[in-house]
């Protein structure tokens, strides 16, 4: 639905070579830069609650954006922060969210260099909103973006799926499980440059976040027009995921991840790809989980745990909304 708006209202009304570039960065080339371009991206984040394992909508609304920008191969440098405020938020509740962004500025090596601040009536608002806007630079050399994946090449994810979003559910309806659900919430900036050094020839990264692991693959799919196969038995998924997901008929393929990245590489450097994956903390799961292929263009099959195969398509709805 999110997809459909996009593509028959903004897209439509907006149209450009840069916004029809559709990635999770928008990469623009500018004179005397010596081949180096600037990628830009702007998210907002509404997560509710604000608080949640693992994270909140501070370190959220940091990393959400260091990620968009990693995704093209930039380094990430500069951030900007807009607050909505709604009029009774406890200061205390604003400062430690703003002292998280300040720590997760520091791990992610970005400075906030612009703001803006909101305030809203009782009741318009939800406690805070954010967005934040980023700027990187993209190395000569480097062109990562979503139509790029080919026939013959490898598909892989760099850790355990479903984190955030069942980290998310956990706290709304109360669940608890023997050992508690924190979500990936991370920058994945280290993470790439890791990868670029081994191999720069990516052709494709996306991190999973609003539809998961599904969506990203049907996109990148849709985007290259290939066909992507992959193997649920090798995807990673954490036992208590799998079990939350089981407990409420959710396909954990779906739900929302923010610190695990797709990236699509040629077959022959696949292996060295997922080595250099490994060595970074936040790679230590990383799997080679299936390939490009020409057949079934624009469309994504997985190979069931029983050997068959079923076609995994978009989600029709939000699973999960107030996510990030």
């Amino acid at each position: 639905m999110m997809t459909d708006l996009i593509e028959h209202l903004f897209a439509k009304a907006f149209d450009n070579e840069l916004l029809g570039q559709m990635g999770d960065a928008t990469e623009i080339t500018l004179a005397g830069m010596d081949g180096n371009r600037i990628a830009f991206t702007t998210d907002s984040f509404v997560v509710s609650p604000l608080f949640f394992p693992g994270g909140d909508i501070g370190e959220l609304a940091v990393y959400g954006t260091v990620n968009d920008l990693a995704m093209r191969g930039a380094q990430p440098l500069y951030l900007s922060a807009g607050f909505i405020l709604e009029e009774g938020l406890p200061m205390e509740t604003l400062g430690r969210i703003v002292e998280s962004m300040a720590f997760a500025c520091r791990r992610a090596g970005v400075m906030i260099a612009a703001g803006d601040t909101k305030v809203v009536e009782r009741g318009h608002g939800d406690g805070i909103y954010i967005n934040t806007s980023g700027i990187g630079i993209i190395p000569a050399g480097i062109r990562i973006g979503p139509a790029n994946a080919r026939p013959g090449d490898a598909v892989l994810v760099s850790g355990t799926i479903g984190d955030h979003g069942i980290a998310i559910l956990s706290v709304r309806e109360g669940l608890t499980f023997e050992t508690q659900i924190q979500s990936d919430t991370a920058p994945l900036n280290g993470l790439v440059n890791e990868m670029l050094q081994t191999t720069p020839d990516i052709h494709c990264l996306r991190d999973a976040t609003r539809g998961g692991l599904a969506s990203v693959l049907n996109e990148l799919a849709s985007a290259s027009a290939t066909g992507i196969e992959f193997d649920e038995t090798v995807v990673p998924i954490r036992p208590e995921v799998k079990a939350a997901c089981e407990m409420f008929g959710l396909d954990p393929f779906y739900i929302a991840n923010e610190g695990k990245l797709v990236a699509i590489v040629p077959g022959e450097v696949a292996n060295d790809a997922l080595l250099a994956m490994r060595k970074h903390p936040l790679g230590l799961n990383a799997a080679i989980i299936g390939k490009v292929v020409a057949d079934h263009p624009g469309r994504v099959t997985a190979r069931t745990t029983i050997g068959g195969r079923r076609v995994v398509d978009v989600p029709a709805g939000e699973l999960l909304p107030r996510i990030c």
